[in-house]
């Protein structure tokens, strides 16, 4: 057994394949405890998850970097709102939605629900099937693929790339340079080469200076139209902001909800057969996905005032650290959670997604994304299994997982299959 109390969560590659025992000790000691090494208070259980997400005491400012922030300040007293504040622009992504916090969050959310729209979604679910067709003829007829390669990462992005009106002509460029094919074509020097967000910045403020100036008829029109719910019209640079980030950072989610969601189809034949036969299973099949392997593995706040979560204080300054994965498989709140259950009751209370006022605003997609993408799968391949010559028998499976402390998403899938008809 782990000597967990020793291990570096942050940096130690020993709990990438498997974090959960990891989670389950921190949970036994107490659903919120100090981790040692970073000084974080970290968060394991369920209510522990939903009190935090939902209290307005809680900053979202270094909800990605966490206590590698950098601060510039030493947080003093019961209030540090205002050093937040004077601070903000000097914290890593400040400039994007997922670190702001009200009343800024709460414009720039309503910007993007100008994208997210019912009739737009409608519109990009129509291309979704037509995509996943596309995608799969491009390999289905071998009887195997790299999941990730073959069909998750380029279905995620051009979604996106749709959602979001990037003209057809562009989606290869953005499939290049989205799939890494660019790197090493800048100097050490170049932003770009330690921003991977500035070349999407640059190409969607070309585009919305260019419908503004030049209106088309198109989506990216209606982005670059887009207005505050007051009605006043925002700096081009917050639009591209806005697509930036929902273009980055949806990719990611679909990615991995995709790729784990079809282990576990490919590891057991049994569930297989039941979503075959019953499609309507489906939708809550991708949220026991989420729930077992939820995507972001680690997120955080930062206390803005003293406060309190159950009976512990949580002193202005901490960095509190939120683990859905963790969360997502606490007993109190779901019954052996380390169980797959397809039919279990109350899958969608899980918090992989978010919750408050940070919840995902892409998660309708991500469903949308799986629901559509299982189905032409299952329409197109049958018998799919796990390549056992890439990842080992039944019993000894070898998988690798992103070594990183914030997402948790297979690298790779090798799948074997019998083409359809």
């Amino acid at each position: 057994m782990s000597d967990f109390d020793s291990i570096d969560f942050f940096t130690d590659q020993s709990l990438i394949p498997d974090p959960y025992p990891y989670f389950d000790h921190l949970r036994a000691k107490c659903p919120m405890v100090h981790e040692p090494h970073q000084g974080v208070l970290a968060v394991t259980g369920h209510a522990e998850a939903l009190a935090v997400y939902r209290d307005p005491a809680f900053s979202a400012c270094v909800s990605v970097a966490g206590p590698f922030s950098g601060l510039p300040f030493t947080p003093t007293g019961d209030d540090i709102s205002d050093l937040i504040e004077a601070h903000r622009d000097q914290i890593p992504m400040s400039e994007h939605i997922v670190t702001q916090d009200p009343p800024l969050h709460t414009r720039t959310r309503g910007l993007l629900s100008r994208l997210l729209t019912p009739k737009r979604l409608m519109e990009n679910e129509e291309f979704m099937w037509r995509l996943a067709d596309e995608q799969l003829d491009k390999f289905v007829a071998r009887g195997s693929c790299e999941f990730i390669e073959d069909y998750a990462k380029p279905f995620s992005m051009l979604v996106i790339a749709d959602l979001l009106g990037v003209p057809a002509d562009d989606h290869r460029e953005f499939r290049r340079v989205m799939a890494g094919e660019l790197v090493g074509a800048v100097d050490d020097d170049d932003p770009v080469h330690h921003n991977p967000l500035q070349w999407l910045d640059d190409r969607f403020y070309a585009y919305i200076e260019d419908r503004r100036r030049q209106p088309r008829g198109d989506v990216l029109t209606q982005l670059a139209q887009a207005r505050y719910d007051d009605g006043s019209p925002p700096e081009i640079i917050d639009v591209v902001r806005v697509a930036t980030f929902l273009f980055a950072a949806g990719q990611e989610t679909t990615v991995k909800l995709l790729s784990a969601g079809l282990r576990v189809i490919a590891e057991r034949p049994d569930i297989q057969e039941l979503l075959r036969s019953d499609r309507d299973r489906i939708p809550t099949f991708l949220e026991e996905t989420l729930r077992t392997e939820s995507p972001v593995k680690s997120h955080f706040r930062m206390a803005r005032t003293t406060t309190t979560v159950g009976d512990i204080t949580v002193p202005a300054g901490t960095t509190v650290m939120l683990l859905p994965g963790a969360s997502n498989r606490d007993p109190r709140k779901f019954e052996d959670p380390d169980e797959f259950r397809v039919d279990r009751a109350n899958v969608r209370e899980h918090v992989a997604f978010g919750r408050g006022v940070h919840s995902c605003p892409g998660s309708p997609l991500a469903r949308a994304e799986g629901r559509i993408s299982l189905n032409r799968i299952l329409d197109r391949m049958t018998d799919i299994r796990i390549c056992e010559q890439r990842h080992g028998p039944p019993g000894d499976r070898r998988y690798s997982y992103e070594p990183t402390f914030i997402m948790r998403g297979l690298q790779d899938l090798h799948l074997e299959f019998t083409p359809a008809g």
